[in-house]
C-alpha cells in the first residue's frame, strides 16, 4: 500500500473518532451543567471542556469566557478551531475522496452524507438546546455507522488495519485525557472525595465515555474513582479503556508486520505501552500519581504516533 493512502486511512478513522469524542465530551458536560448548583460546586464545567479537549490554550486567545454558548461554538463549529467536530468531518471527508478506492461504498456514503448534512443542515450551527442535542445525536450516530461499516464491510487486510491503528491511537488519548482533566483540574481541593460533586462529575466522564452501564455490571457498586479509574485504565473488556485500546493497537500493528515481512520500532513501543499496562494495578498507580501515570500515557501515546508516522506513513 501507497504511505499516503495508509496516511489518508489512517487519519480518516482519527477524524471520525475525535468528532464523536467532543459530542461525548459536549452532551457530558451539557448534562452536569442542568445539575442544581448545590450539586455542581463552583467549578466551571465549560472550561473542563475545554482542557479535556486539548484546545484551551486556542480557545482563550479569541475568547474571554468559557461559557456554554462560546464553548460549544467553539468545539461544534468554529472554523478557527482544527479540532471542532465541524472541521473533523470536513477532514474525513477529504481523506475519504482522497482513498475512496480503498473504502467500502459504505463507508464512504456515511461520510459522504454526513458531510452533506453538515452543509445543508447545520451550516449555522445550533441556535437551541434542541437543536445541539439533534447535533451531537447526528454526530455520534455518524462516527457509529461508520465505525460499524468499517467493521462488516472491509477486508481484513492492510487498509483496515491502518484505519484501526488510527481509531485506537485516538480513543486511547481521549479517555486518557478525560481521566487526566478530572484528576488533577475538576474536583476543588476543598471538595471530599465522594460527595456529591465528585458523583456527579464521575457520571458524567462515565457518560462521555459509554462506560456508566459497563461500570455497574463490573463492579455493582456506587462510583469510587478508585474503580473507574480501574474500568477506564486497565480492564480489557471496556472497548474504550486504555489496556484494550493496546491490546487492538499491538494485534493491528503485528498484522501489519507480517503482511509487510518485518517488524520495527511501532511494533516494539507499542508492546511495551500494553505490558506496562497489563503488569500495572491500581494501588501502584495511587501511589505514583495517578496524574503523572497519565501524563506519562499520553506521552508515550504520542510517541507511538511520531512512530507509526516515521515508520509508515512517510
Amino acid at each position: 500500500m501507497l504511505s499516503r493512502t495508509a496516511e489518508n486511512l489512517y487519519w480518516l478513522a482519527r477524524y471520525v473518532e475525535r468528532a464523536e469524542y467532543l459530542a461525548r465530551t459536549i452532551d457530558a458536560t451539557l448534562r452536569v451543567t442542568a445539575l442544581p448548583a448545590a450539586y455542581i460546586g463552583k467549578t466551571n464545567e465549560w472550561d473542563s471542556a475545554l482542557l479535556t479537549a486539548g484546545v484551551a490554550e486556542s480557545f482563550y486567545q479569541t475568547h474571554e469566557e468559557a461559557n456554554e454558548h462560546n464553548v460549544v461554538d467553539y468545539l461544534s463549529f468554529s472554523a478557527d478551531n482544527p479540532s471542532s467536530i465541524r472541521n473533523c468531518i470536513e477532514a474525513a471527508r477529504l481523506n475519504s475522496r482522497s482513498v475512496r478506492t480503498a473504502l467500502t461504498s459504505e463507508m464512504w456514503d456515511t461520510i459522504n452524507s454526513a458531510w452533506i448534512e453538515l452543509q445543508e443542515v447545520w451550516n449555522k450551527g445550533a441556535s437551541t438546546r434542541e437543536e445541539l442535542a439533534k447535533f451531537l445525536r447526528f454526530v455520534q450516530e455518524t462516527s457509529l455507522r461508520f465505525d460499524g461499516s468499517a467493521y462488516r464491510t472491509m477486508l481484513r487486510n492492510d487498509a483496515y488495519w491502518f484505519s484501526r491503528l488510527g481509531l485506537h491511537l485516538e480513543r486511547a488519548d481521549n479517555t486518557a485525557r478525560i481521566l487526566d482533566v478530572k484528576y488533577h483540574v475538576l474536583l476543588p481541593e476543598e471538595e471530599h472525595v465522594g460527595g456529591p460533586l465528585d458523583f456527579y462529575q464521575w457520571s458524567s466522564i462515565l457518560r462521555s465515555v459509554s462506560a456508566l452501564t459497563a461500570y455497574h455490571w463490573v463492579y455493582r457498586e456506587t462510583l469510587k474513582p478508585w474503580l473507574v479509574a480501574d474500568l477506564l485504565i486497565l480492564n480489557g473488556t471496556l472497548p474504550r479503556s486504555l489496556a484494550s485500546c493496546y491490546e487492538n493497537l499491538v494485534r493491528n500493528l503485528d498484522q501489519i508486520g507480517v503482511a509487510y515481512g518485518r517488524q520495527g520500532p511501532a511494533q516494539r513501543h507499542a508492546r511495551g505501552i500494553r505490558n506496562r499496562l497489563e503488569h500495572s494495578n491500581m494501588n501502584d498507580i495511587f501511589q505514583h500519581g495517578v496524574h503523572e501515570f497519565i501524563q506519562e500515557f499520553i506521552s508515550d501515546n504520542s510517541r507511538l504516533g511520531e512512530i507509526i508516522t516515521k515508520q509508515y506513513l512517510i
